[in-house]
């Protein structure tokens, strides 16, 4: 189905009572967390979207509830010297989740397609091949039982300036904002044709884009998290393990003993 990010600007309110939404999705992920690791699946959930769009918001909300020793959130920015010195998927290669583990990328190997195109980081051959070399790497990870999870968290212009406005205001904010932020805001036409080439290249069956709207920001944080939980429930066995009869059988000896 064809992404129009159009269909996405509405701010609709959330319907309903946040908190309790909230807590309800949280619990349910705490349950997803525990079967990935009991059942050793790992899985990659990638954050994309907006400059100011909430990505740091849901992934707060996300990790919430989740055990810290089985889950890292990899933060991406520009690469090193020692990263562009090798295939531009090579640092995330090494970055991958374990068995049991489930990484979180906020922005991730789609800046290839994405800022590196539209400010000539890469030739345009390069970013070319990347919607193969991209496709590849997301088949290659599932193949080896990986679940992929692809966020795109969508803002107005309008929002996105009401955003920025309030970090340059509140003093606590502003390490949130650079210059980056509004070189990005001028070529907002170039993302939003890379963006739009991004999704029709890449969104997989295996791999599918859920774009959020982000205009609302309680609104997007449930959809998102539900559409996260939803998408890693299907992809590990809810069933809890088995309890080990011999280990029953020794553990309740030594509660009764004392």
């Amino acid at each position: 189905m064809k992404i129009d990010l159009g269909d996405y600007e509405t701010g609709a309110k959330l319907d309903g009572d946040y908190d309790a939404q909230l807590a309800s999705v949280q619990g349910r992920l705490e349950k997803i967390q525990v079967a990935h690791i009991v059942h050793k699946k790992p899985a990659i959930v990638v954050m994309e979207g907006w400059d100011a769009a909430g990505k740091g918001g849901v992934i707060k909300r996300l990790t919430a509830n989740w055990d810290p020793r089985f889950f890292e959130v990899m933060p991406i920015s520009a690469p090193s010297e020692a990263e562009l010195a090798h295939h531009f998927l090579w640092r995330f290669w090494t970055r991958l989740p374990a068995n049991g583990h489930i990484t979180i990328f906020d922005r991730s190997w789609y800046g290839r397609v994405l800022v590196e195109r539209v400010e000539g980081y890469a030739s345009e051959a390069a970013w070319r091949q990347g919607y193969d070399e991209i496709n590849a790497f997301e088949a290659q990870q599932i193949e080896a039982g990986a679940t992929i999870v692809k966020m795109f968290v969508h803002i107005t212009q309008e929002k996105q300036d009401e955003e920025l406005a309030e970090r340059l205001d509140d003093p606590w904010k502003r390490w949130k904002t650079g210059a980056d932020d509004y070189r990005n805001r001028a070529r907002r036409a170039d993302y939003l044709s890379a963006m739009a080439d991004m999704f029709d290249r890449t969104s997989t069956e295996l791999a599918p884009w859920t774009v959020i709207d982000g205009n609302n920001r309680k609104a997007g944080r449930i959809a998102a998290l539900t559409a996260i939980a939803d998408r890693l429930e299907a992809g590990v066995s809810m069933e809890p393990p088995s309890l080990d009869p011999d280990f029953e059988k020794m553990a309740r000896a030594a509660l009764r003993a004392d």
